[in-house]
């Protein structure tokens, strides 16, 4: 009795398959459409979706704008003031660190911040 040998046949490793960054979030798009440098904190992504805060392209490409300047007069965390919020922004890091809509600002206290951004 003839005995069958099977070899094997090689194939190469699948190619590794890049795994796409998880965009649930409105600052998520906002960052894919405009292509900016400045990105959100999950905390200030999840504040800007449970408090419905809305930016514009156009306030972000200003709030960019005014982080680099901010950057180069040496501020190292800002307060950004839009008209319907505030961001506070690590400037060093390009990183929004939390969101507070306007009609919250009431009795509010700042702090840990060396620079104050108004675009209303």
């Amino acid at each position: 009795m003839e005995h069958i040998r099977f070899n094997p046949i090689h194939t190469p490793p699948a190619a590794p398959v890049k795994k796409q960054p998880k965009q649930s979030g409105f600052a998520d798009k906002l960052q894919q459409v405009l292509g900016e440098e400045l990105k959100f904190s999950r905390h200030a992504n999840e504040r800007l979706a449970s408090r419905n805060i809305n930016i514009t392209p156009d306030q972000w490409q200003r709030v960019s704008a005014k982080v680099s300047e901010a950057d180069q007069k040496g501020v190292k965390d800002s307060l950004v003031l839009l008209d319907q919020a505030a961001l506070i922004v690590s400037i060093q890091n390009r990183t929004v660190v939390t969101a507070i809509e306007k009609k919250d600002f009431n009795d509010q206290i700042f702090t840990g911040i060396d620079g104050t951004i108004i675009l209303e």
